[in-house]
């Protein structure tokens, strides 16, 4: 990760990223691969991107009845937002293999072995890591990701399964895709769960906002959301022209960064106000009280 790519005048995207990825190979550079996509390219729509995957998530009712049981998105919701996105951060800004990558992925795996968990849950979840980001920038992002960028968001995430002790991880980009539409065919439908975790996310997203904005923020996330997902929710559609103010204010963004880039670059959200952590954290005080409180 030694290289960076500092901007030209200040404030230009630096198109040198672009090509050094396009130099790598997915196979064998899809940790640098992702490292650049995640905090030169597309720091601002990878998180957008997992915060869908994490509602798409709820869309199981499998997924969200652990999650309702656990009461960690209702009683603490910011702080089990925080944590997933710190330990997800880590590795995906530094590495699997970087020694705080290894750390997060431990920790990841000690607070999900306080539940039990079936393995197509498990891999679901990790397909969104991949897909979601994949569909959101090709929609919202100011280039669309090439064959090789999304090959190396996959081998990536293949191996964080593997490294979760995940089964039967699909071994192609094509074959996890087969996997999530055959899951979601199967297990998307709607349940009070479902509805409840949602909720109870969107009520995190709300307290990111002025209260002015706060009746905006369910209507906005609808909007976002595909059809499926609403569904399962119990969420009604959105109305056509706030779907067309966002897309047409996404876009608006889109066409700006791709010459412009006002913001920090590397953007690394583990070095950024983490509103449960503002002193920072340490990777293993990361999680449920219960696991932290026993380390």
């Amino acid at each position: 990760m030694a290289q960076t790519y500092p901007k030209p005048l200040g404030f230009l995207r630096n198109h040198t990223v672009a090509r050094e990825i396009a130099s790598l190979d997915p196979q064998r550079d899809h940790i640098r691969m992702v490292h650049l996509l995640t905090c030169y390219e597309f720091p601002w729509d990878m998180v957008r991107a997992l915060e869908v995957a994490l509602m798409r998530t709820f869309a199981s009712p499998s997924i969200s009845a652990l999650l309702a049981r656990t009461g960690e998105f209702h009683q603490h919701g910011q702080k089990r937002y925080d944590d997933t996105a710190v330990l997800v951060a880590e590795f995906m800004q530094k590495g699997y293999d970087s020694p705080d990558g290894v750390r997060a992925i431990a920790q990841m795996n000690k607070i999900h072995g306080l539940f039990k968990i079936a393995n197509e849950d498990f891999l679901y979840v990790l397909s969104t890591f991949v897909l979601d980001p994949i569909r959101w920038i090709d929609q919202y992002g100011w280039r669309k990701l090439t064959n090789p960028e999304m090959e190396a968001l996959f081998q990536f995430f293949r191996e964080i399964g593997l490294r979760m002790h995940l089964k039967q991880v699909p071994a192609t980009l094509a074959d996890l895709q087969r996997f999530a539409q055959d899951y979601q065919d199967r297990c998307f439908k709607y349940h009070p769960t479902n509805a409840h975790v949602a909720d109870a996310t969107v009520r995190i997203m709300a307290g990111w906002y002025p209260k002015l904005f706060t009746p905006l923020v369910k209507p906005a996330v609808r909007a976002l959301l595909d059809a499926d997902m609403r569904r399962a929710f119990g969420y009604a559609d959105p109305s056509p022209w706030l779907r067309a103010c966002l897309n047409g204010g996404l876009g608006i963004r889109a066409r700006f960064i791709r010459h412009f880039n006002f913001g920090s670059s590397p953007r690394l959200l583990t070095n950024s106000l983490i509103r449960t952590y503002p002193q920072g954290y340490a990777i293993e005080d990361v999680g449920p009280a219960k696991i932290v409180n026993k380390s």
